[in-house]
């Protein structure tokens, strides 16, 4: 999985730096300053809502940058990391840094700092990656416990 989480970064800063580059400002922006710039009253709760807004937000980023075979990939890469992108969703205080960071990484985008927003979600994709890495261990040790001594 860090494999993809890798080639997700990759195109994810690509895509940042095509979107800060044009003239234009990508539609998609607008959605995520709605959904991620918002109030800490009027955040949404529901983690499993909360889950597929996570993952719309990298989609559009790279979405936004206008290279559909891009965008396919990328699509592809999330497909097949969702089951453990949504570990990274049991802990509020992961949830509250994902909204922070989502928020940050976007208004970045909008005043044009590829360097900063690249930056940000370099580390903000990482952050997501060690906490992944992190739980699913946990929760492999908890497995091979419950197992019992013989189950090496």
């Amino acid at each position: 999985f860090e494999d993809l989480y890798d080639v997700r970064t990759v195109l994810e800063c690509a895509a940042v730096k095509r979107i800060c580059d044009r003239d234009a400002v990508a539609p998609q922006l607008h959605e995520l300053k709605r959904i991620w710039l918002v109030p800490e009253e009027e955040r949404i709760a529901d983690i499993g809502t909360l889950s597929a807004l996570d993952e719309r937000f990298h989609e559009m980023l790279v979405e936004a940058a206008g290279n559909g075979e891009m965008a396919r990939i990328h699509h592809s890469v999330s497909e097949r990391i969702r089951i453990i992108r949504r570990l990274d969703f049991t802990k509020q205080v992961r949830i509250d840094a994902t909204y922070s960071e989502h928020g940050k990484i976007a208004r970045a985008i909008i005043q044009r700092r590829s360097d900063q927003a690249q930056m940000m979600l370099k580390a903000h994709i990482e952050a997501s990656k060690n906490e992944v890495r992190k739980i699913t261990l946990h929760m492999l040790h908890s497995a091979r416990i419950e197992a019992g001594p013989d189950s090496s």
